[in-house]
């Protein structure tokens, strides 16, 4: 077994979650799935399958699941890579590998910027939204990402427990790189190809989720 854990956040997943971790049983890596235990549909469907871990997060949100994952890793390296399907786990192998060779503390996988990377899973919407972040991101943090809003993310377990992250809620696509940055911790990106997710739908509401990104980012920038 490697020394890395996949972070597998999960919330109303039952269709994509089984085919999605019958396509990582081929990778040597601990397999941490985080949800609400309300979520009956996600459970019943994974009930069968080994060689998985299951954490119950206390707190609800998509960022919660993220730090409260992390935070019970036992490996050296965790990566977080969504039970959608879309995040192609054919790079892992190359990230931990660059992870180690550069000792990186983060490294982020970016859909944009590169011939290489592409999504089949954005919309205009989203795209506008995601540069729109990216350019705030890199002009007043001078963070030097190039999709900031893209959480398929390997790094350090030690670093990001590290940085104590509070948000709870997609906000934390913002607060983990910047405080990173902040932290003075070494940051670097690879190109990556977002696939069409398996099944079910998006949680992220563009409008609502973007507001109040944007308005973390504000607090941020005034609160050093």
């Amino acid at each position: 077994m490697q020394d890395l854990t996949l972070i597998i956040p999960a919330k109303y997943e039952g269709e994509s979650l089984p085919i999605f971790l019958n396509e990582l049983s081929k990778f040597n890596f601990k397999k941490l799935i985080v949800l609400e235990e309300s979520d009956k549909d996600t459970i019943d469907a994974i009930k069968n399958i080994h060689d998985i871990q299951i954490l119950y997060q206390t707190n609800k949100g998509y960022g919660a699941a993220l730090i409260e994952g992390i935070n019970n890793c036992s490996t050296d390296y965790f990566c977080i890579i969504n039970a959608d399907g879309s995040m192609n786990p054919s790079y892992l192998n190359d990230m931990l590998s660059l992870t180690i060779k550069d000792n990186l503390d983060f490294l982020f996988a970016s859909r944009y910027g590169n011939s290489n990377a592409g999504s089949d899973d954005d919309n205009l919407i989203t795209l506008v939204g995601n540069y729109f972040f990216t350019k705030l991101g890199n002009i007043f943090f001078s963070l030097e990402i190039t999709d900031i809003l893209y959480t398929y993310v390997m790094g350090k377990t030690s670093s990001f427990n590290n940085l104590k992250l509070q948000s709870n809620d997609f906000t934390i696509c913002v607060e983990f790189p910047i405080k990173a940055k902040r932290k003075g911790y070494i940051l670097g990106v690879i190109p990556s190809y977002e696939r069409s997710r398996i099944g079910g739908k998006k949680k992220v509401n563009a409008f609502k989720d973007g507001l109040l990104i944007l308005i973390k980012m504000i607090s941020m920038f005034f609160k050093k």
